[in-house]
């Protein structure tokens, strides 16, 4: 993790990229509390997500559950190998386990999202 990455309320997490793209994933907090993934979801190349709007899914034994846009913008690139290797999510939610790959409309917006000490806080009130 770097002190770049940023998090969404919806338990998403990004981060900028020095080529102005930003990877976008789940937090271990959100892969441990779905547990047992059978599915996921992506968008395809080209689309374009909005901060706060569905941009996928993904499915566990218990529920399924949206992917929430951090910042609005454009997918350069997907994980694709992501959707048969779910296991990844949880061995490396913040490198390997990547979602998307999106070119922000506004590169500041990420920087209104919570930072890692005010993540973590929240996931500490969050009952379990």
């Amino acid at each position: 993790m770097t002190a770049a990455m940023r998090f969404a309320k919806s338990h998403e997490w990004i981060r900028p990229e020095a080529d102005g793209t930003a990877t976008v994933g789940i937090s271990a907090y959100a892969v441990e509390a779905l547990t047992d993934l059978v599915f996921m979801q992506l968008p395809k190349v080209g689309s374009r997500v909005e901060a706060g709007q569905s941009f996928g899914e993904i499915e566990s034994v218990k529920a399924v559950s949206d992917l929430y846009a951090p910042v609005s913008g454009e997918v350069v690139a997907v994980n694709a190998t992501l959707p048969e290797r779910l296991e990844t999510l949880g061995k490396d939610p913040y490198g390997e386990g990547w979602i998307v790959r999106i070119r922000p409309d506004d590169p500041a917006a990420v920087d209104t999202l919570l930072d890692r000490a005010a993540y973590d806080a929240l996931v500490a009130s969050t009952p379990h």
